[in-house]
């Protein structure tokens, strides 16, 4: 039998939901983990003393299933692995497969007797149309691939070696990424490739059979530009120069943002809105994108040259979403905070990234922005560096690596 890696922070949003009749949908780039997310939750009901004839489980990219396209041929499929009326748990693993589906997940649900899990990568299970066409209550638990603590974790558990100095595992894990899939291959080439391989799916599978681009070159010229840009202030305008005057490409500003949005839906990107904080109110037009996973930017280039900025902002956002964080980029006049992170009631966090601190002129620009915000709400200066002061005027300095691999929290 299979061993699964078993993911807690995702499992632990979704447990309490086990028994509930309410929907659970499990959304995020293709290839992130969410079918052995479905197995994980499959051994613990088991754990736990359900029956196997409890358990029905479609898994629609498999061979027995992968005829299955109406909402009619799912019904007939899920009705054949009812033998009793006993409480069932129904998965259906990339459940967008069946256009309709909604027709039989609600028909299912509106009996009582069923907890429902649902998987899927494409844009449409994210769309407005989804909350239309469920009825009533349903839950979407968002994966993203492996974190620096899972990443490592994830090599342990596969009894691969992981390198004794973690700060050394830390800059392979920047540029290996954080597909589960990729820690099969020992070769960087190869989890490139790999890498690669679930970009070309995601378009092939997800993107072209829902969204019509009419243009695939430029919408890869677009996709390529946000990647090559994952980090910086960006906006429809600043593409649309770029396109016109430095490729030369006609284009019309609708079809940017559309495209924009494809990528958004596909979970390649995720946008991160400027806030300003001193009209307290979110900036229309421009925002910055980041990566669900770093080795998108390094499958999509020749050029591997690591820009620690961006990059250790991406990897800090991406565990902080992972956390149930929500981000923004704090604007105080023409400063910039990195992230204003918020979760709960009343809990607020600043946050500045930088490599390290090795000279004035980067204390005074990554500090500046803190001395001009006026709410007293926790201060944070991530590093990557070893050697820091660990406290400067109520500013907590932390060490980047530390804070992921021991899966710590804002305080």
């Amino acid at each position: 039998m299979e061993k699964i890696y078993k993911r807690e922070d995702y499992l632990s949003k979704i447990r309490g939901f086990y028994n509930d009749t309410m929907i659970k949908v499990i959304t995020g780039i293709r290839r992130c983990g969410k079918s052995y997310l479905l197995k994980s939750i499959i051994e613990e009901l088991k754990e736990n003393g359900i029956q196997d004839k409890d358990i029905i489980y479609i898994e629609l990219d498999r061979k027995e299933y992968k005829n299955i396209k109406t909402p009619l041929e799912l019904e007939k499929a899920i009705d054949k692995l009812l033998i009793d009326d006993d409480f069932k748990y129904i998965f259906i693993d990339e459940v967008q497969n069946v256009k309709g589906f909604e027709t039989v997940v609600n028909a299912y649900k509106s009996e009582e007797k069923y907890s429902i899990f649902l998987t899927g990568s494409n844009s449409y299970l994210l769309s407005g149309e989804l909350i239309t066409k469920l009825t009533g209550r349903y839950i979407e638990i968002e994966m993203l691939p492996l974190n620096f603590y899972e990443y490592v974790d994830m090599k342990r558990f596969k009894n691969k070696n992981v390198n004794t100095n973690i700060y050394q595992e830390f800059e392979e894990f920047i540029g290996n990424g954080g597909f589960p899939g990729s820690l099969n291959y020992d070769n960087y080439e190869d989890k490139l490739l790999y890498t690669k391989n679930v970009i070309n799916q995601i378009f092939d599978k997800d993107i072209k059979n829902h969204k019509k681009i009419k243009d695939k070159a430029l919408f890869e010229v677009i996709q390529k530009f946000v990647v090559n840009n994952f980090g910086s202030i960006i906006s429809i305008g600043s593409i649309y120069d770029y396109l016109i005057k430095g490729e030369k490409i006609p284009v019309d500003r609708r079809t940017i943002k559309s495209y924009i949005e494809v990528l958004e839906n596909a979970k390649i990107i995720y946008s991160c809105d400027l806030f300003d904080m001193k009209s307290k109110k979110v900036l229309d037009g421009e925002k910055k994108y980041y990566l669900a996973d770093l080795s998108i930017y390094f499958a999509l280039n020749t050029d591997n040259r690591i820009n620690y900025g961006p990059v250790l902002e991406n990897i800090l956002f991406s565990y902080l979403k992972s956390k149930n964080y929500s981000l923004s980029v704090g604007k105080i006049g023409n400063l910039e905070c990195d992230f204003i992170a918020r979760r709960g009631i009343d809990e607020y966090f600043y946050i500045q990234v930088t490599k390290n601190m090795d000279d004035k002129k980067t204390k005074e620009r990554e500090y500046k922005p803190f001395y001009e915000i006026k709410e007293m709400y926790p201060r944070y200066l991530f590093v990557s560096d070893l050697v820091f002061q660990k406290n400067i005027d109520g500013i907590n300095n932390v060490n980047i690596v530390d804070f992921i691999y021991n899966k710590e929290d804002l305080k």
